[in-house]
Parts: structure tokens; C-alpha cells; sequence
């Protein structure tokens, strides 16, 4: 692996994660936090301790919202008047690695580790990879905390449950003096 020596990754899981059908705020903020070793407790953010990510099925990966048509990828090429644009659309269809990519180093803080960081990802557009002689370990996605909401109805009882009570207890407060 180019930029990578033996002696930089001795000692470092080979973390190996999926893209297909996952949302891609959520796969990349994942991989973010593998790539810095947050996810270890020797964690240190001058440390490089985190894991070399393997990212498969890119071509695969899904955004959530309109982000398909709506969201741009912009860039100067340095003449006048050269600004350059294309849509997440435009760029799944040219190169879907790179939208994975830019998601995943845009996370990642901006200081002198973020070029190593960046070496340790790894990203095939299907599901074919030149690693398969290394110890892969695949990546569970935890699951998503979401809290029930409760219905219009039963927060407003709550609201009338919680006034009476308030309203008895002054009244018994008032009455005992």
C-alpha cells in the first residue's frame, strides 16, 4: 500500500465495512471515527492509532432528502470566472469512491494527521478488493437511536394530568394554614 510501511501498520485491525444501502452521513461519520481510533481506548487526538477501513459497494450507497439532485460538489480551477460544479448525481455516475471520500475526510479535523488518516482509507466501487488475504474484520453499524414520540392526544392529558396535580397540591397547601 502506497505511503504505508509495514512498520506504521503492524499492530492495526483491518476494518471492513459496506456500503450498500447504507446513508452516507451516517457510513462516513462511522468510518471517521475508526480512522482516528476513537473507537479504542488508547485513544489520544495527537496519536495515530486508528484502523486501516476497507469500504466496498460504493456505487451503492444511498442519500437521504433530495441530496441526489440538490447537493453540488464546487471547486476554482484558478482562472477568472472558473467555478466549477457537479452533482452528487453527476459524481456517483463518473467515480462514487470520491463522494465516500470527500464525506469521510470532510469529517476528519484539518491538522497534520489528516493526510496519514486519509492513507488508511481504502474505498472499491463493488464488492471486489485486493485484501483478501488480510484479517478483515467487518464493521456492525450500530443501530440507530430513535425515541417515540407520543401522539398529540397523550401529551396533552399528560399536560391536564400534571396541572391537577399542581392545582390539588397548592389547594392542600392553602387549606392546611
Amino acid at each position: 500500500m502506497a505511503g504505508l510501511t509495514p512498520e506504521r501498520i503492524a499492530g492495526l485491525r483491518w476494518r471492513l465495512f459496506d456500503a450498500k444501502k447504507q446513508i452516507l452521513g451516517r457510513l462516513s461519520s462511522q468510518i471517521a471515527v475508526v480512522l482516528q481510533g476513537k473507537d479504542k481506548p488508547t485513544y489520544a487526538p495527537y496519536k495515530e492509532e486508528g484502523d486501516i477501513c476497507v469500504v466496498l459497494n460504493a456505487k451503492e450507497v444511498v442519500l437521504s432528502g433530495n441530496k441526489l439532485k440538490n447537493k453540488f460538489y464546487r471547486w476554482h480551477t484558478g482562472y477568472v470566472g472558473s467555478l466549477k460544479e457537479r452533482s452528487v448525481k453527476d459524481q456517483m455516475r463518473k467515480d462514487p469512491t470520491e463522494v465516500i471520500r470527500k464525506a469521510v475526510l470532510r469529517m476528519l479535523p484539518r491538522n497534520r494527521l489528516r493526510d496519514d488518516r486519509a492513507r488508511k482509507l481504502r474505498i472499491f466501487v463493488d464488492d471486489q478488493h485486493p485484501f483478501a488475504d488480510k484479517p478483515l474484520q467487518k464493521f456492525i453499524m450500530p443501530p440507530r437511536k430513535v425515541r417515540e414520540m407520543r401522539p398529540r392526544e397523550r401529551r396533552a392529558a399528560e399536560r391536564a394530568r400534571k396541572k391537577a396535580a399542581k392545582q390539588t397540591a397548592t389547594e392542600a397547601s392553602g387549606s392546611t394554614i
